[in-house]
């Protein structure tokens, strides 16, 4: 046979071959996602945050799933048009802005990378460190955190917070006045929470602000499909596959996504980093996020939280889907797209 042709052939077998092979090997989301509604939208355990008054009113039946890849795609199923207050969700948005205005240094020594190993609004945990900062995804921290972000006014610090959380979601996103209302009214702990940290030099600005513009944050209403599409931001090195646009320098994803792992899910977040193995992070409202590093973020709500205060719908998803494509960070099997 002629050289030529020998050699045009093997590599016509070898481009066939290779694409074959990534057919098969690249996920069908869609009916994993699907799969996975369908296993757990029955499931009873946890119930809804009743300890502020607004969330007490959501469904625990509310269920939805969203993937974002990096290179654009959406699969969704479930109730997926239902909005709900981000809550602790945004925690990991506002410390991404601040560590893109200071740099991960200043962020690791005003707000620290440490897990407390207690509730997400433990007074004792900044008591016994005294003061020392503990990490920016629990609320004393996340408190410091709007304090620490560059601005010239109360105006002005939560517009930059607003308008970089609607770019991450690409996205016009808005208050949810009644939860602002009677998160203000219940918030008395994270009043003293702040007043704590202030008493340690460990708040960076007005106390009060700080937490007005932190409860207001918090009370903003998501999608899962924009959530979804904030963290795949995160996994596509800080640009957003929908607009764009380069919103945290991609040196600084890992840090972030380090915080996640270390306290995305409170104190249980050892057990997740264990059994789960993807940095998440959740709220109260009962969304979740996940990032899977290169490939994608994952939107879950589910109401019904568990006694730690995160979505037990979301934590059964992800342990699910983590186990069926290899999503362990530290899985010699993982996939990659």
């Amino acid at each position: 046979m002629n050289k030529t042709i020998l050699g045009v052939s093997l590599f016509s077998f070898s481009v066939l071959f290779s694409a074959t092979t990534f057919a098969q090997t690249t996920p069908d989301y869609a009916k994993l996602i699907e799969q996975a509604h369908q296993k757990y939208k029955s499931n009873n355990d946890g119930k809804v945050a009743d300890y502020i008054p607004a969330l007490a009113t959501y469904s625990p039946k509310n269920f939805a799933i969203t993937i974002a890849t990096v290179d654009g795609k959406i699969y969704q199923v479930g109730d997926v048009n239902k909005p709900f207050p981000m809550e602790s969700l945004s925690k990991v948005f506002t410390m991404a802005l601040a560590m893109e205005q200071h740099g991960p240094q200043v962020v690791l020594d005003k707000l620290g990378a440490n897990a407390t190993g207690m509730p997400f609004n433990s007074g004792l945990a900044v008591e016994l460190t005294k003061g020392a900062p503990e990490n920016p995804l629990v609320n004393a921290g996340a408190m410091s955190t709007v304090s620490l972000i560059e601005a010239k006014d109360k105006t002005d610090r939560w517009n930059k917070i607003l308008d970089n959380l609607n770019v991450w979601a690409d996205a016009t996103l808005t208050v949810n006045e009644p939860v602002f209302k009677s998160e203000m009214e219940t918030n008395q702990h994270n009043q003293a929470l702040a007043k704590l940290m202030e008493s340690y030099n460990s708040f960076y600005g007005n106390t009060d602000e700080a937490v007005e513009i932190y409860t207001r944050q918090c009370s903003v209403d998501i999608t899962v499909e924009q959530l979804a599409k904030m963290g795949a931001v995160l996994a596509n090195k800080g640009k957003s596959p929908f607009n764009g646009k380069q919103l945290l320098n991609e040196k600084y994803v890992p840090q972030v996504l380090a915080e996640m792992a270390i306290a995305g899910l409170y104190d249980g977040s050892g057990k997740w980093l264990y059994t789960v193995g993807i940095p998440a992070k959740s709220g109260v409202g009962g969304g979740i996020l996940s990032v899977v590093d290169g490939e994608m973020g994952i939107g879950i709500f589910g109401p019904a939280l568990d006694k730690k205060g995160n979505s037990v719908a979301g934590e059964c998803v992800l342990e699910y889907m983590s186990h069926e494509l290899h999503l362990h960070m530290f899985d010699p099997q993982r996939h990659t797209l």
